[in-house]
């Protein structure tokens, strides 16, 4: 069967920014991303049935069998075993939401559906995304490392808590000096070619991912991952960092998801838990307005190339946009446009051409190259997102 995972419209446009720039099934849940669970998974590489601007980054490929599937559910076995078991023109299920598909077309229209009975975790809203990880992140570690041995490494002045192989899995390549890493609550990865560094301090559930590092003294609490090539200090709580992505320095990140190319300038801060205890509100761009989360605990969200200035102070729940320079004293306003320059004193437009050659440099700092389809994904989105930018309609 071809794998296609496809994106639900509704579920898409809230999930935004970070669908700004991606299919649903390429965000980063636990240690693998949506698309690399089912990948694994099903034995197969996948396509994407996405929104048209991103298919030439993400194409879509067809063939006489296809297998769709939602790439806003994570995978489990028992739910695998269900669709693998799917005939042609058959579908699964729940509660109106379509899991997956198989037929010969790209359209539902004449398949017959069956109501699937297990549980689902479905990522619709920005905050599932760290609220799940630490469960993810458990169920990836049993994904990655079934059947195989961790490396071992010889530092003695490295505190273990728990069983090398089977509490902690430490990749090819992975440097640790004098931490702790306790994994008495959840498992801790280690990817390839990663370096914690002396006076680390890392509780699991947690992922660190091919090429990222966890820089000295940084306190890891738990429930969070840091993507591939990133960098992380200070002290982190239940959050997701996409990949390629920096947070190296003192402060405060929980309950938070950064996306890719980010940059989190020394001493900055999230609050991710009002001094009333209510529930966060927090920008949704379907509703075009402020949406519960019914959580006392949520920080930042901030899509991909969007960095900010040393010292910032994000307020609990702030959606930050893509592309997004920010800076200054205060706390600026808790939904930030995408192209936004500036802070709590006011906002002016990042420039394309500006954000362009900035998010150039940046790819050059990773031996990467902002390719002409990056750059074509990015014209459309500042142009689409300029409705919210209400400064430019004075």
């Amino acid at each position: 069967m071809n794998l296609i995972l496809f994106d639900d419209p509704s579920i898409r446009q809230d999930l935004s920014p970070f669908t700004f720039t991606r299919p649903i099934s390429e965000m980063r849940v636990g240690i693998l991303t949506i698309t690399e669970k089912w990948e694994k998974h099903l034995s197969t590489k996948a396509s994407f049935y996405t929104a048209e601007y991103l298919s030439e980054k993400y194409p879509g490929k067809s063939t006489n069998d296809n297998l769709f599937v939602n790439g806003a559910i994570c995978p489990n076995d028992s739910l695998v075993k269900i669709i693998e078991k799917l005939k042609e023109e058959e579908a699964i299920s729940k509660n109106g939401i379509l899991i997956a598909a198989r037929t010969k077309s790209t359209s539902f229209d004449n398949v017959k559906v069956i109501a699937y009975e297990g549980e689902i975790i479905l990522i619709d809203q920005l905050w599932k995304i760290f609220q799940y990880n630490g469960d993810q992140i458990k169920l990836d570690f049993d994904l990655l490392t079934h059947g195989r041995k961790s490396n071992e490494f010889n530092d003695t002045h490295t505190i273990l808590y728990g069983q090398l192989g089977k509490d902690i899995f430490i990749e090819e390549g992975a440097i640790i000096k004098a931490a702790v890493l306790n994994a008495e609550n959840g498992p801790i990865y280690i990817g390839k070619n990663t370096q914690v560094q002396e006076g680390a301090l890392i509780r699991g559930p947690f992922a660190l991912c091919e090429g990222s590092h966890v820089n000295m003294g940084a306190k890891i609490r738990g429930d969070s991952t840091v993507g591939p090539y990133s960098k992380v200090g200070g002290e982190i709580s239940n959050s997701v960092i996409f990949g390629f992505s920096n947070k190296g320095h003192d402060g405060f990140l929980g309950n938070s998801v950064i996306g890719e190319w980010c940059n989190l300038g020394a001493d900055t801060n999230t609050s991710n838990l009002k001094n009333n205890y209510e529930n966060i509100k927090i920008w949704n761009y379907k509703k075009e307005g402020f949406k519960d989360t019914g959580l006392q605990f949520c920080g930042l969200i901030m899509g991909d190339h969007s960095k900010c200035g040393i010292n910032t102070m994000f307020n609990t729940g702030t959606v930050v946009g893509i592309g997004c320079n920010i800076f200054g004293d205060g706390f600026p306003r808790t939904f930030i446009p995408s192209f936004s320059w500036g802070g709590a004193a006011g906002f002016t437009t990042f420039q394309l051409n500006k954000m362009l050659d900035t998010a150039g440099k940046v790819f050059e700092r990773r031996g990467r190259i902002l390719e002409a389809f990056d750059k074509e994904i990015l014209q459309h989105l500042f142009e689409s997102t300029a409705v919210n930018r209400v400064w430019e309609k004075r």
